[in-house]
């Protein structure tokens, strides 16, 4: 699944030829048994998605992981399309830091793709010791060469947004990315554009809080990300906090893929707006907010009013199209952002959720719907849990979800997931006019795992993809 350019290195030399490269054919997914009182492992599972393969829409390969409870979120890749141009480099190893346990374990996905092999484990201990964090979430690949993994705190479970910095060839820890005394409090994704020299990471909240579920008396207490941090991507130090509101929690946060681009989007879950940050004329950062869905009276729930809660958001690789999920209200939007200022929406599709008829949620006042949307139904199956993970084909026509966000909180906001197992789906997507349908003959049921329902994360092509690679 590289780019027609063997010679060239990973991935591909823009993000509008990779729009050109192959369609995906298999799907790496980490899946979750912890907090499912399965005593299990988790694993990485291979998907085949070819529909022209006898064994579609099926796990074809598990490789489980040699420890309990590390509770696996996302992944990254050795090296990405920040190295292409370098034919040294491949795309070979798949890094999945484990958001609990604070293990880094790097997978060999270059010997047999199909059927991925354990590589290498870094010890939690060498996390805590030679960088002082815990926590690791999101991991990028850096033109050096090297891997960077963000951090949501530090070994003891507070908050503090450094980054890790791994080593390409040997996956040893190199020490701290970040230099300097300033760190920011929390941490958890990040994006980086060393053409405006610039790094800017977001906030969930403290781990030792947000670990164990959500509990809205930590709601107001600075336990849960405001800010955008802005670094110095040559100095490696934080210059600018960059406020988007009380409780926030800014997540994902996307650069427009060209490189040449000062601008994205950030999605904040908790209160569940979309920000479009950028470039001022002076230099520095500031965020607007473009998008807010509204929340719902409801009767039955946790609170009084029930947000969107947006848990991942993705741009289309020609930069027109911004998509995310509503975990909570159970749909997935695609906007229109040719006016980067002025998203349009084109598309909306529910797949699930917490506010569907015949629950114990009754929606008593609502700003976009006339009644609460039915139950969402799939080959003959209820899916348990509203859509959380996105990922888009690299030519932009297919939008694969999956169900799960945490462990902790699945358990909290659906335990149906937790008995079920979670689901991936795919949506067509209409990239003429704008448009969301869901594709009724795909269906990965992890309900159906041979060691019990587990709990399907992220979802990662071989080849690359528009939330893994980053040009520069």
């Amino acid at each position: 699944m590289a780019g027609k350019c063997g010679a060239c290195g990973p991935g591909f030399a823009s993000p509008l030829d990779a729009m050109k490269g192959p369609r995906e054919e298999i799907v790496y997914v980490p899946c979750i048994y912890r907090n499912t009182g399965r005593k299990k492992p988790d694993f990485l599972a291979t998907v085949d998605v070819n529909p022209q393969s006898s064994h579609y829409c099926q796990v074809i390969h598990r490789l489980p992981m040699p420890n309990l409870g590390d509770e696996l979120h996302h992944s990254g890749w050795n090296t990405c399309s920040s190295c292409f141009g370098d034919a040294t480099k491949k795309r070979n190893r798949l890094i999945l830091p484990s958001f609990i346990s604070s293990r880094i374990y790097v997978v060999d996905v270059g010997t047999d793709p199909r059927a991925p092999r354990l590589f290498k484990v870094v010890n939690p201990e060498d996390v805590f010791w030679k960088c002082n964090l815990g926590y690791p979430h999101t991991s990028h690949c850096l033109g050096s060469g090297e891997i960077m993994i963000s951090t949501l705190g530090d070994p003891a479970g507070s908050g503090k947004g450094g980054f890790i910095l791994l080593d390409g060839e040997t996956f040893e820890i190199k020490g701290n990315w970040e230099k300097g005394d300033k760190i920011p409090s929390m941490g958890y994704d990040f994006w980086y554009q060393p053409r405006h020299n610039v790094l800017i990471s977001t906030e969930w909240g403290m781990p030792k809080c947000l670990g164990y579920g959500f509990d809205p008396a930590d709601l107001k207490k600075g336990r849960y990300g405001r800010h955008l941090n802005v670094w110095d991507w040559t100095t490696r130090t934080y210059v600018q906090a960059i406020d988007v509101g009380e409780d926030a929690a800014p997540l994902e946060i996307r650069f427009l893929h060209n490189p040449d681009a000062a601008e994205g989007y950030v999605g904040c879950t908790i209160s569940s707006a979309i920000h479009r940050f950028y470039k001022t004329k002076q230099g520095d950062w500031a965020a607007e907010k473009v998008i807010q869905v509204p929340s719902k009276k409801v009767e039955g729930w946790l609170l009084p009013d029930m947000p969107g809660f947006i848990t991942d958001i993705l741009i289309s690789l020609d930069d027109r199209f911004l998509y995310f999920s509503n975990w909570l209200h159970g749909d997935i939007r695609q906007y229109d952002i040719s006016n980067t200022r002025k998203p349009k929406l084109v598309g909306q599709v529910f797949v699930g959720g917490s506010i569907t008829k015949g629950g114990p949620v009754s929606v008593c006042r609502d700003e976009e719907l006339q009644s609460q949307p039915d139950p969402f139904v799939i080959q003959g199956k209820r899916v348990p849990g509203g859509p959380q993970m996105i990922q888009l084909s690299l030519d932009g026509q297919r939008l694969y979800v999956t169900t799960s966000l945490y462990s902790a909180w699945d358990r909290q906001f659906y335990p149906d997931l937790i008995e079920d197992g979670s689901v991936m789906l795919q949506l067509d997507v209409d990239t003429e006019h704008g448009g969301l349908t869901v594709n009724r003959s795909f269906l990965v049921d992890f309900g159906k795992e041979p060691d019990g329902p587990c709990l399907a994360h992220e979802i990662r092509y071989p080849g690359g993809d528009c939330t893994s690679d980053i040009w520069v």
